[in-house]
């Protein structure tokens, strides 16, 4: 696994070659960038971040570990995540999963981003047009093991 929050520029590239790997047939990747809106709000400038830092990393490593008793095939997997200012365009967040195949990396790739912004205490302040405050779209912090889906056993996402 690869996870760690830094304030440089993602590695988006390194990330994606780090995951492949001969018994994956699949790599899926998920840039999250800062967008020039919000709710409610025009003109988003661009985002600053702030993390209880060093809560963050224990957490996204217990996503990847979540996610391969959910996903058996997954390969590789890398959480990464920005904090501080970034501007419009930049890569706030990347998520990256490997698999056997496409199906299972898409779902591993999905769990992550999901578990990553329901469990892990990173918090976004918006600067737009009309102001700056607090992202409008903040969850309660809660467990990965406590992110359980209705519809599918443990062992798959489906």
């Amino acid at each position: 696994m690869w996870c760690a929050l830094t304030r440089d520029e993602l590695p988006i590239g390194a990330a994606y070659s780090w995951a492949v790997r001969p018994d994956c047939g699949a790599v899926v990747l998920f840039s999250g960038t800062v967008r020039d809106h919000a709710e409610h709000r025009h003109g988003v400038s661009f985002i600053e971040y702030e993390a209880y830092e060093s809560q963050v990393v224990p957490r996204l490593e217990a996503i990847v570990v979540e996610a391969r008793l959910r996903v058996a095939s997954l390969g590789r997997m890398a959480l990464l995540h920005r904090v501080g200012p970034i501007l419009l365009g930049e890569a706030s967040v990347v998520v990256v999963a490997s698999a056997a195949h496409r199906g299972e990396a898409f779902e591993a790739a999905r769990f992550g981003i999901d578990a990553l912004k329901a469990t892990v205490p990173i918090w976004k302040s918006e600067h737009w047009e009309d102001g700056v405050d607090w992202g409008l779209a903040a969850t309660a912090i809660t467990d990965v093991d406590g992110l359980g889906s209705p519809t599918a056993p443990r062992g798959s996402l489906g």
